[in-house]
């Protein structure tokens, strides 16, 4: 029997926001796989620990969670004024698909950091002290986002004291701007691909319900929590540990799939696990995070869960906390009414882990409701940096 040899490629892990994930450079990849396809598939599946039929990832970087199935693929930018192009794969756990439909809202807090310190950023728009604006190319979903990244003595600082609910430590703070988030000009159409704000919502063998659909940030499903038999106040073992309730949100999610364009028949939904995305709301209420912090009902304006590859998310992704902070400035979503109505310019929402504000500016154009930007601050930082190593094998 024949053994390949393993091959080593550069890559650092990271941590952004409440998410974990491989970053490599583009030209630090083999040859192979420096362009889409079934190479650059098998290598990020090998290198995550992907397909595993035990669901735990142990042969490999993955930590058996959708914010820790994650790779980042960076290159320094193709498009005019932007400093780098960002990549993002979500990685299956148990199946061997690599899904590049969405963008992951939390890791772009590293993208900045890791583009300052490859190189990727030029030297002369990097401070000795204050701030380095890096201007990012969402390459998923073709969007420019902007990070604020803290810079001391000329190196990226990581340190710091900025909380964020879901991350154990403090660290230094990031402000990420994503710009003109609606998706308006991908598959599925408008920012409100249906034409409405709010639609009555059909799910055969389901039920009925009122539902917002919006592509900002990540297509996302809106449904409210009573509806579906929930309060809001839900943290992960709740719904986690339920296989019909499970199966019963992804069953929804397929079909709001469908209603939004992203698919032509439900069937599609399983490729397609990173979008869209499912979440319910609920008004303010008290209880218990994850980390045994109590949330009071006047600390928020709503309250959010939300599903993310097939599973309550630990706290809130960032991608669904744009889409969030969107649909909470357009009067007459669900979230907006969740959040108590009117306009809004930005909203506090209880999550399983705790809070999080995201801020939103929305205006009305033509009869066509917009949003230019949706600001919110995350954390990251280097936790490990070197090579993985992978069978030669992945390359054939």
């Amino acid at each position: 029997m024949r053994c390949a040899p393993q091959i080593k490629i550069a890559a650092t892990y990271m941590r952004g926001g409440t998410s974990k994930g491989v970053f490599f450079k583009l030209d630090d990849l083999p040859v192979e796989a420096q362009v889409p396809g079934k190479i650059r598939d098998q290598l990020l599946l090998r290198v995550i620990g992907s397909p595993d039929p035990y669901g735990k990832q142990i042969d490999g970087m993955g930590g058996a969670t959708s914010s820790t199935s994650k790779t980042v693929i960076l290159a320094k930018s193709s498009q005019p004024e932007h400093d780098v192009d960002y990549l993002f794969g979500q990685v299956a756990i148990d199946q061997s698909f690599v899904d590049w439909s969405g963008n992951c809202g939390n890791l772009t807090a590293a993208v900045g950091a890791f583009a300052i310190s490859q190189g990727l950023v030029d030297a002369d728009k990097i401070p000795e002290n204050g701030l380095c604006t890096v201007r990012i190319w969402q390459k998923n979903i073709q969007k420019t986002i902007i990070a604020h990244v803290p810079i001391t003595d000329g190196q990226v600082q990581e340190t710091g004291d900025f909380e964020l609910d879901g991350v154990t430590f403090p660290a230094a703070e990031v402000q990420i701007e994503f710009l003109d988030p609606a998706d308006d000009d991908e598959e599925g159409g408008a920012m409100f691909p249906t034409g409405n704000v709010v639609d009555t919502f059909v799910v055969p063998d389901v039920g009925t319900f009122q539902a917002t659909f919006i592509n900002a940030g990540i297509p996302t499903i809106f449904l409210n929590a009573d509806e579906i038999g929930y309060s809001g106040t839900e943290l992960q073992d709740d719904i986690n540990s339920n296989p019909e309730a499970l199966a019963r949100f992804e069953k929804i999610r397929a079909y709001g799939a469908k209603q939004m364009g992203l698919i032509d028949d439900v069937a599609e939904a399983a490729k397609r696990q990173h979008t869209p995305k499912i979440a319910f709301v609920a008004r303010p209420q008290n209880y218990t995070a994850s980390s045994g912090k109590n949330i009071q009902a006047e600390d928020v304006d709503l309250l959010v869960r939300a599903l993310s590859m097939g599973k309550l998310h630990h706290a809130m992704m960032g991608t669904a906390a744009v889409a969030i902070g969107t649909a909470a400035a357009v009067p007459g979503t669900l979230v907006n009414l969740a959040a108590g109505g009117g306009e809004r310019e930005a909203v506090r929402f209880g999550h399983p882990s705790g809070t999080l504000r995201v801020g939103a500016q929305a205006v009305q154009e033509n009869g066509q409701w917009q949003v230019k930007k949706a600001v919110m601050s995350r954390s990251a930082r280097v936790l490990m940096e070197g090579w993985v190593r992978v069978p030669a094998e992945v390359l054939e």
